[in-house]
């Protein structure tokens, strides 16, 4: 099992209260494929730095660090490209927490 680090932008389009609903599903699809969800962290709201599209000029960022197989990843990628409250989503493997002294 490998530890992974998903960093997810939200289109929910203002709605603050639609992403805990976005994050539910989120880690839904995660526990689906196998993994384990270690943490969620829900920042802010954020404006995008340069704007690809004008329906989409600001999203809200989440950090998911989950363990799972290698394959995950490539899973999670095909099925998040089909929910539309994802609007980007980037997967780093992420190293093992050090331990407290």
């Amino acid at each position: 099992m490998k530890r992974y680090e998903g960093l997810f932008i939200l289109n929910t389009a203002g709605r603050e209260e639609g992403v805990k609903d976005a994050l539910d599903k989120i880690s839904s699809e995660i526990t689906a494929a196998g993994g384990k969800v270690e943490t969620v962290q829900k920042m802010d709201r954020k404006s995008f730095a340069r704007v690809a599209d004008k329906k989409h000029n600001a999203g809200f960022y989440a950090n998911v660090i989950f363990t799972g197989t290698p394959t995950i990843v490539t899973q999670l990628r095909t099925k998040l490209a089909l929910n539309d409250e994802v609007f980007r989503v980037f997967f780093t493997q992420s190293p093992e927490p050090k331990p407290a002294k």
